[in-house]
């Protein structure tokens, strides 16, 4: 928990409360469900709370902004960002619907009241949002085919809505049918451990 604090300390009370909660949450759902390898459960909050947490290193959704999380798993990294941003409303799809579960358990047992969750694949789900964030499901093309549908075309935030996913190692080829349209950010500028050295967020204008 203090490598949150470390990096955002200016959260309020409320959502450090939350923050603490999900680790005996995660711990005791995990070993029921499967949403993160048990051998990282013990680096929950650096490997997958801090990740999703280095969108808000990108950007700062503004109060009323709408948010997809496409291919959630147990949560991330839309509930770590619901947290963050209370004023948001964040909607986390997944096709596998013992994931949902864990993600909608998790949310409740916090009292998140911006999050939604609907078990689906992506293609089924149809709604607009300014974003759709998203943590290395699948390569860049297939996942901007996907979510084109769903970006909204009012403008309320800082950068132009799209897409904003995590992603790691080497995407030079990968975002090379964007080029134009990506800007990635390396984490390793943002979060001193040696994990985020080859991590990055990647904003695609879609």
């Amino acid at each position: 928990m203090d490598i949150i604090l470390k990096y955002f300390p200016d959260i309020t009370e409320e959502q450090k409360k939350q923050f603490a909660a999900l680790y005996d949450l995660y711990t005791e759902w995990n070993a029921k469900i499967n949403v993160i390898s048990r051998k990282d459960i013990e680096n929950l909050y650096e490997h997958h709370v801090l990740h999703s947490l280095g969108i808000a290193r990108v950007i700062q959704f503004r109060a009323g902004s709408r948010i997809m999380d496409l291919g959630t798993g147990g949560g991330f990294p839309g509930i770590p960002l619901a947290i963050l941003f209370p004023e948001v409303h964040f909607h986390l799809v997944d096709s596998i619907g013992k994931k949902v579960r864990v993600a909608t358990e998790v949310a409740s047992a916090i009292g998140l009241k911006n999050v939604t969750f609907r078990h689906a694949r992506a293609e089924e789900e149809k709604q607009t949002f300014d974003f759709v964030v998203s943590r290395a499901v699948m390569p860049l093309a297939d996942l901007i085919k996907i979510i084109k549908k769903n970006i909204s075309v009012k403008q309320q935030n800082a950068l132009p809505n799209g897409l904003i996913c995590l992603k790691g190692g080497e995407l030079e080829h990968e975002a090379m049918p964007f080029k134009h349209k990506t800007v990635m950010h390396n984490l390793s500028d943002e979060f001193e451990e040696e994990f985020f050295k080859t991590k990055k967020v990647v904003y695609v204008t879609v």
